[in-house]
């Protein structure tokens, strides 16, 4: 079964963060990025940590290296996740 992260330090997750993990995560690893509403939720609490995180796990989509899936817990609570992909498929994209 593959790991599951959801926070660094008790503290909410910053596009730093989810760098680090991008650095070092196997394929198929899972990283629970947010927890709530993302479209609401990035304009309350703090809104550039949030949409700097939620940007760069689109562009980490958009580059090949995570799938993104969103899971509902119930009513307004999803939980956003990263799904790291194989390297080498990433790799043959640009030979």
């Amino acid at each position: 079964m593959t790991a599951v992260r959801t926070r660094v330090s008790g503290r909410p997750l910053t596009e730093i963060d989810f760098l680090g993990w991008l650095g070092q995560a196997m394929p198929g690893e899972r990283l629970i990025y947010h927890r709530g509403q993302l479209a609401l939720d990035r304009n309350v609490g703090s809104p550039d940590r949030l949409s700097r995180l939620a940007d760069r796990a689109h562009w980490a989509a958009t580059q090949g290296f995570v799938h993104l899936v969103q899971r509902r817990n119930g009513i307004k609570d999803f939980s956003y996740l990263a799904i790291a992909r194989e390297r080498a498929s990433v790799v043959s994209n640009y030979l």
